[in-house]
This record gives structure tokens, C-alpha cells and sequence, in this order.
């Protein structure tokens, strides 16, 4: 694997903190008979993937600014570069015992998102991608699908749960939607939904109210695997609005006029 010494940082970063998770989720399945619930033990887990993720990058690069889902940010003496990190997304589905969840870890440099990493440690896949590099899953070279026709196109998505303001507007995106395509996927994590598209498993992906840490390892990967990312709006910033569109090259610009018809 040939990187660069943050990318590989990163990737170390990322496998140390799935090793631990995957132990954590083994012991989630136990306890979900238990009368208690794993919720209190889920929530130990991700604090502590945060921290090892954090030892690891801030040891090596303590000038680098931080955000993570767990810590929030800080500022670092280096003002152009930034970790941006979510050391288990898909927590509900770590949850409930379902192996779909991820370690995603990306690096900005001067507001451009420059390497990503996106660990799916439950099945052994690891995907990356740095700027100029292309993207990968573990040593196979990643490309978006060749698919053209969005009757035969399958999509990713998310779909809001609890009350939130964004149920109304993503209704109306699956109204609009899946009359015309073969199907909707909701995995329940973001980082993979991107992952799924740069390495074609899924055509495209949408979703509204998202994090920074949820989306910005994606955003590389697809762009390195050939494919196109934008905002549900136009003329806004992915990681500052929390919307994005991703795609392969025929099938982008199909589904931005579709979803932001509803936007």
C-alpha cells in the first residue's frame, strides 16, 4: 500500500480502533437479552474508538486541528489542517447487533477534504482514498458503477428518525424517486452509503442532516473513485449545510434535478 504518512497514520488509527469495537460488539450481541440493554455499553465504546483514534493522531500530529463526534473540536497551532472523525457510525445498528457500522477519518487541508479512510470492521473492509491517488478497498482499486439508465439504478439514503425536521423534505425525495429507479437501500450509516458508491454498490446517495464526521472521508472516496459529490442545494457547503448527493458520472446530475426539485 503506497500513501502518504498521514494516510497511513490514518489507516492505523482506524484498524486500531475497529480491533476494539469489534471485541465491544461481540459483547453487544450478549447483552442484548440482558434486562439492562447495551445502550450504556455502546456509548463506552464509542468514547473509547474516540480516544484511541485521537491518541494515535494527536501524538503524531499535534499541530492538526480536531473534530470528532465525541470531543467536539479545538483549534490547532496549524490552522490548515484539521482530523474530522466519527469512531463508530452506524451506532444504532452496533446497538441492536447489526454488523453494518464504520470507523471514518478524514483530513482536511486549507477547506478541502484531502484523505479519507473508512474502516468496516465487522466484514474486513477497509476503504481509502487520498487526493491524486485514487480510492481503494483494501488492495482492490475502487470504481463508481458504469450504470446509466436510473430505472436499473439502486440509491442509498438515510431516513429521519425521532421527530426530526428533515422527515418531511427526504418523504418527498422518496415520492419522487423511486417511481423512476430500482430501488432505495437504508443501511443506517453514512460513511458506507458513500463507501457503497465509490465502490459501486450503490449508483448514488442522498441525505439531509448530516455531520461533518458523517460525510467527509466519503466525500474523497468517491471523488477519487470517478464519481461526483455536491449539496442538495446548490451554492452550499456539503460539510457546513449537512446535505449531500453523491453518484457515478451519468447518474449525478439525473438525481440533483430530481432531489433538488424537492429541496
Amino acid at each position: 500500500m503506497q500513501g502518504s504518512a498521514n494516510l497511513n497514520l490514518m489507516i492505523k488509527a482506524a484498524r486500531k480502533a475497529g480491533r476494539s469495537l469489534v471485541k465491544d460488539f461481540r459483547e453487544v450481541e450478549n447483552l442484548q437479552v440482558s434486562a439492562k440493554g447495551p445502550g450504556d455499553f455502546v456509548s463506552k465504546a464509542d468514547r473509547e474508538a474516540e480516544r484511541i483514534i485521537r491518541d494515535e493522531l494527536m501524538t503524531a500530529r499535534p499541530t492538526y486541528g480536531w473534530v470528532g463526534e465525541e470531543t467536539g473540536s479545538a483549534d490547532g497551532a496549524d490552522p490548515t489542517r484539521r482530523w474530522i472523525v466519527d469512531p463508530l457510525d452506524g451506532t444504532t445498528n452496533f446497538l441492536h447487533g447489526l454488523p453494518h457500522w464504520a470507523v471514518s477519518i478524514a483530513l482536511e487541508h486549507k477547506g478541502e477534504i484531502v484523505a479519507g479512510v473508512i474502516f468496516d470492521a465487522a466484514k474486513d473492509e477497509l476503504y481509502w482514498a487520498e487526493k491524486g491517488m485514487g480510492a481503494w478497498m483494501n488492495e482492490t482499486r475502487l470504481r463508481v458503477s458504469g450504470r446509466r439508465s436510473m430505472i436499473e439504478a439502486i440509491f442509498g439514503t438515510g431516513i429521519p428518525f425521532g421527530g426530526r425536521s428533515t422527515l418531511p423534505a427526504s418523504l418527498q425525495d422518496l415520492a419522487r424517486l423511486m417511481p423512476v429507479c430500482a430501488g432505495v437501500r437504508r443501511w443506517g450509516a453514512a460513511s458506507l452509503d458513500l463507501a457503497y458508491v465509490a465502490s459501486g454498490r450503490l449508483d448514488g446517495y442522498w441525505e439531509r442532516g448530516l455531520q461533518p464526521w458523517d460525510m467527509a472521508a466519503g466525500i474523497v472516496l468517491v471523488r477519487e473513485a470517478g464519481g461526483f459529490v455536491g449539496p442538495v442545494r446548490e451554492g452550499r457547503d456539503m460539510l457546513e449545510s449537512g446535505s449531500i448527493i453523491a453518484g457515478n458520472g451519468e447518474l449525478y446530475q439525473p438525481l440533483c434535478k430530481i432531489l433538488r426539485e424537492a429541496a
